[in-house]
């Protein structure tokens, strides 16, 4: 029998998974009996499917209509999440360095040269880099404090308001859900690059097939695919910087020297500020996915020593895997190049990178190259399956979300995630359809500046929990790990994101060359293939607001109990998720 436990504000229920029934009082045998000797096919692995040992879980207290949001019950739950916490520090490490190293940096920095010329590209870069450093900081010191279930969409329904955690969190959920088909079908693309007589189809059902076996092989698994594909990664950009260089300096067969012949002529710009703009969105996708350190805190085995460590790798990364790379590339290819214009938005062969090899006239690397690019796009593609159902399992046990979501098994799948996830990512096999262009554009517009809405979220959020952390008697030395630059890097992160949705709203508005873009249908979709994610987040935010009239968080309300990783023991178990109602 289930066990209740009630608390002030809602009720805690022990869920059992075992049944005990009477003993039959018949002598007689069973009808069926297996015979002896005969093998029989272990369970083992099917009762791995199987929903973990019974845990507390708190049911809210349904108010007047059922539109009252609890908050209590939704910290408890997300506190107390049944993940397994199987991921080692140097998981964590390799995953903050080269995690989110994938299509933006090799294929989307192409069309951005393209667009903005070296300068501006590097300068987005820069500009990008700094604010994910201050954004990443934030999350830092509130995920070693609280390595909740959700992270950073948990955060944001508990220090902001229930109602932005529900937009933030399936805004982010989404994005990563139709990522994964993006780049599922870009891992076909990157394919053709050999001329290998593969169906389209055939090589989407192995690529899928490979992404969604290895998120249901657990989160260890996971952990070391990433771990593996981040190394071929990080290898890969720091053999290109070293003969970057060494083609800078001693030319190709037709230049010579090159030195920054290539930022005087064609120049260092293009097409003004405007060029500028339109090429920070880019820059944001290109570093999307590094705030998965965070959403992986809730499976880390000791996230006091490994979490601290992985953040900062960040700065390294910024600064040695990005910064200096997109600096080479802007120094070896002219902005006026026209391969630089794929065919799609993933045509490897309009990578800079692999230009910049094959101008050089070395042969064969740039084939080397492109298994690189195919490596980092599959990359991509298996983190996207993790970010979005650890999202969608932390926002079920909020009940923001069909509570099914939040099943896991006890190897710790969210197996029913996993399921949503899987049928989203037969959305690839649009590649073969006539609607390709179509389909990649909206699968693309859906996900552009998602990671931009997750970044505020981070820096508000963190600027909330610092402001209670002082009000309700802490210290900032009682932290665990905090943030260097502390809530004034959050503020000027804040600040540069609001000013990039603004310069990205312009850009929509009035694209470039949009002199020639005729009639009210066609500039309404150069808009929305622009802007699309912000009218799908504020009306996520605006309907749950209305139906659940939840209130914006007050700082001396805010719980800073539930969760709290107080302790470590040696083995690197934390100890948290006390009731609310518990004293020290």
């Amino acid at each position: 029998m289930a066990q209740d436990v009630k608390l002030d504000n809602f009720s805690i229920t022990e869920m059992e998974t075992t049944k005990s029934y009477a003993d039959s009082s018949s002598a007689d045998s069973p009808l069926l009996r297996r015979p002896e000797g005969a093998k029989v096919l272990s369970s083992k692995v099917f009762d791995s499917f199987r929903s973990g040992p019974p845990r507390k879980v708190a049911e809210p207290l349904v108010g007047e209509n059922g539109r009252v949001f609890d908050a209590q019950a939704a910290a408890f739950n997300t506190a107390n999440s049944p993940l397994v916490r199987k991921l080692k520090g140097r998981h964590l490490q390799m995953i903050a360095i080269g995690g989110s190293i994938g299509t933006g940096l090799f294929i989307g920095s192409g069309e951005a040269l393209a667009t903005g010329g070296p300068a501006s590209l590097l300068i987005a870069f820069i500009l990008i880099g700094g604010v994910l450093f201050c954004t990443v900081q934030a999350l830092g010191e509130m995920a070693v404090t609280f390595p909740v279930a959700g992270s950073f969409s948990a955060y944001a329904t508990r220090f902001i308001d229930p109602a932005w955690g529900f937009a933030s969190g399936w805004n982010y959920a989404m994005q990563w859900l139709f990522v994964m088909p993006l780049e599922i079908m870009a891992a076909s693309i990157v394919l053709e690059f050999w001329s290998l007589p593969i169906p389209g189809w055939a090589s989407i059902t192995v690529f899928l097939t490979l992404i969604i076996s290895i998120n249901l092989f657990g989160v260890k698994i996971y952990g070391e695919a990433e771990y593996c594909f981040s190394i071929m990664k990080v290898t890969a950009v720091i053999g290109f910087i070293i003969l970057g260089v060494v083609i800078n300096c001693a030319g190709t067969p037709d230049s010579g020297y090159i030195g920054g012949k290539y930022w005087a002529d064609p120049g260092a710009f293009h097409g003004g500020f405007k060029g500028f703009a339109n090429i920070l969105v880019t820059a944001a996708f290109s570093f999307a996915g590094t705030e998965l350190v965070g959403l992986a805190a809730a499976e880390t085995q000791n996230p006091s020593r490994a979490l601290p460590t992985a953040i900062k790798q960040v700065f390294w990364r910024i600064a040695v895997f990005y910064v200096i790379s997109i600096a080479i590339v802007g120094l070896l290819v002219p902005y006026t190049n026209p391969r630089l214009l794929g065919r799609n938005d993933v045509d490897s062969k309009s990578s800079p990178f692999i230009i910049a090899i094959t101008d050089a006239g070395i042969q064969g690397l740039d084939s080397v190259m492109n298994a690189v690019v195919m490596i980092a796009v599959l990359s991509v593609a298996n983190s996207s399956m993790y970010g979005a159902t650890r999202t969608m399992q932390a926002l079920a046990e909020q009940g923001q979300a069909p509570r099914i979501l939040a099943y896991v098994d006890r190897e710790g799948r969210p197996l029913v995630s996993i399921l949503i996830a899987s049928l989203v990512g037969l959305l690839s096999y649009l590649y073969v359809s006539p609607i390709q262009g179509p389909a990649f554009t909206w699968l693309l517009a859906l996900s552009g500046l998602s990671s931009i809405f997750t970044w505020l979220s981070i820096c508000y959020a963190h600027i909330q929990f610092r402001k209670a952390w002082v009000l309700q008697g802490n210290l900032l030395t009682d932290l665990i790990y905090r943030s260097p630059i502390g809530t004034k890097g959050s503020w000027v992160g804040l600040v540069s994101l609001l000013l990039i949705l603004a310069a990205q709203f312009w850009v929509a508005v009035a694209p470039a060359g949009s002199s020639n873009v005729r009639g009210v249908g066609e500039r309404f979709a150069n808009f929305f293939e622009a802007y699309l994610a912000m009218p799908v987040v504020l009306l996520f935010y605006v309907a749950y607001k209305v139906w659940y009239r939840t209130r914006w968080v007050r700082v001396n309300e805010i719980d800073l109990r539930t969760g709290r990783n107080e302790f470590e023991s040696m083995e690197g178990t934390t100890i948290w998720g006390r009731l609310p109602t518990e004293g020290r």
